[in-house]
């Protein structure tokens, strides 16, 4: 892709000039603006490596557009032009952010060295943003746990759908880690290295929100002082997840109908529309078609979201990853509070594995960090957890047993108890010692025979928990 630049200057004889010999020289491609106020205009609709601007223009001079443009994207490189006698003026514009100037009348071969100089640091800007940009999606990605059959069939969804350039909807209950697999899927496409924009459509009041996503042209309405670009072109050539999107009411979905449709949206204020680059990935919590019947979304708008759906289980529906999820959260949390690494007791695991979750990863996230700050040795114990039923009799049995298990015969309840008990007990020494049975057998105190023999019976294999 070649580097762009953006010149900026009030005489149409130097634009003329700058980008004729510019453009073979540096093998970049040359936009020109006769004023700040077009910059402005070009700067919203496309993004540029480097702005060559003239300080001295009527109208919008060079210093405010520098402030303009640092102010909407402080990563962008500028370089001023000024004429020989306002040097002061051009140090005055390095100390708000400019990258370099040069003096008019300049040499040629000077200018294009300087420039040159300054399309590098732009790239290595760039090249940063995307590294940074690669690490946290990659972490992002590592950080959906789980390797039940359940999350097996999500994960290779998840790598299917991110091939590909189409639109994405994922649904699931709230804490099934509906953003992370949003970012799973970003972080595996072919866009990883550009921004992934995500927007929490409930929290932001739907008069706010069309401005927010769409951007605003001055005097749009009473505040807009200024130009701003919206959340779709900050995403341009990247991302944009619309968090929780069956919350949004009908205009906005018109609106966003649009953008599916013509890959375009238009500012609030302009007459213009402009195209957009986005891969648009959205996640629900809701029954959208049982939302459709009631006339509160639209179905024309639902089938264009869900060209791939995604759909993540509760964790009730996948109780075997809970020892795993539990010990990954474990290590993150002991590491964010500073505290050394904790276990988690067998007694506590096996209730782990019998709670509805509700709230799904998001509540035993919450209940592991209480765990951690409340637990007073280095194991985290039922007591240690407010999990505990305070009543006598039944109600405490149940906490540890659920319904079906207290109806069955003794026989039949005591070994499914045996085998719930085993499942998170060996599993956990398994996480412990990732996979290793030998290691595992000593943790626990039994001999190596003996721990296998246990295993083959309630059908544990250390095979899922190496690596």
């Amino acid at each position: 892709m070649k580097r762009s630049i953006l010149i900026v200057d009030d005489e149409p004889d130097m634009l003329h000039l700058l980008k004729r010999s510019l453009e073979p020289e540096l093998d970049c491609a040359v936009d020109t603006a006769p004023s700040g106020e077009t910059a402005l205009r070009l700067l919203s609709e496309k993004p540029y490596d480097l702005v060559l601007a003239d300080i001295k223009m009527p109208g919008m001079d060079g210093l405010e557009l520098l402030e303009m443009v640092k102010r909407n994207n402080p990563e962008v490189t500028v370089m001023m032009m000024t004429a020989y006698g306002s040097i002061d003026t051009a140090v005055a514009a390095m100390k708000n952010g400019a990258h370099d100037f040069i003096t008019k009348p300049f040499d040629h071969d000077a200018l294009v060295i300087r420039l040159e100089k300054a399309l590098e640091r732009a790239s290595l800007i760039q090249e940063n943003r995307r590294l940074k940009l690669a690490c946290d999606e990659t972490n992002v990605f590592e950080n959906i746990v789980g390797k039940s059959p359940a999350m097996g069939r999500v994960f290779e969804t998840i790598r299917m759908v991110a091939k590909t350039d189409l639109t994405v909807l994922i649904t699931g209950e709230s804490g099934t880690g509906k953003e992370l697999t949003a970012r799973a899927v970003h972080s595996l496409s072919p866009r990883k290295g550009r921004p992934f924009v995500p927007v929490n459509c409930p929290t932001v009041p739907e008069q706010i929100l069309e401005s927010e996503l769409f951007g605003y042209k001055k005097g749009a309405f009473t505040h807009a002082t200024q130009n701003r670009i919206g959340l779709f072109q900050e995403a341009r050539g990247g991302s944009i997840f619309l968090d929780e999107i069956g919350d949004v009411g009908p205009a906005i979905q018109t609106k966003l109908l649009r953008v599916l449709q013509e890959k375009e949206i238009k500012p609030l204020g302009d007459t213009r529309a402009i195209s957009v680059d986005v891969r648009i990935i959205a996640s629900t919590n809701q029954d959208l078609k049982a939302r459709i019947k009631t006339g509160e979304f639209r179905e024309d708008f639902f089938y264009r979201l869900n060209v791939l759906p995604i759909e993540l289980p509760p964790l009730r529906r996948r109780r075997a990853d809970i020892p795993l999820i539990a010990n990954h959260l474990l290590k993150k949390h002991c590491a964010k509070m500073e505290k050394p690494l904790k276990t988690i007791s067998p007694d506590l695991m096996a209730l782990f594995m019998e709670r509805p979750w509700e709230g799904n990863v998001r509540e035993l996230e919450n209940v592991i960090a209480q765990g951690i700050l409340f637990s007073k040795g280095d194991e985290i114990r039922v007591g240690d957890m407010g999990l505990e039923s305070s009543g006598p009799g039944p109600a405490r049995a149940q906490a540890h047993a659920p319904e079906a298990v207290l109806s069955m015969p003794y026989k039949e309840a005591k070994e499914e108890n045996l085998k719930r008990f085993n499942a998170a007990y060996i599993g956990n020494l398994l996480i412990q010692s990732d996979g290793n049975v030998t290691q595992a057998a000593r943790m626990c105190g039994l001999e190596r025979q003996s721990l296998q023999q246990i295993m083959r019976r309630y059908g544990i294999s250390a095979e899922g928990y190496r690596g």
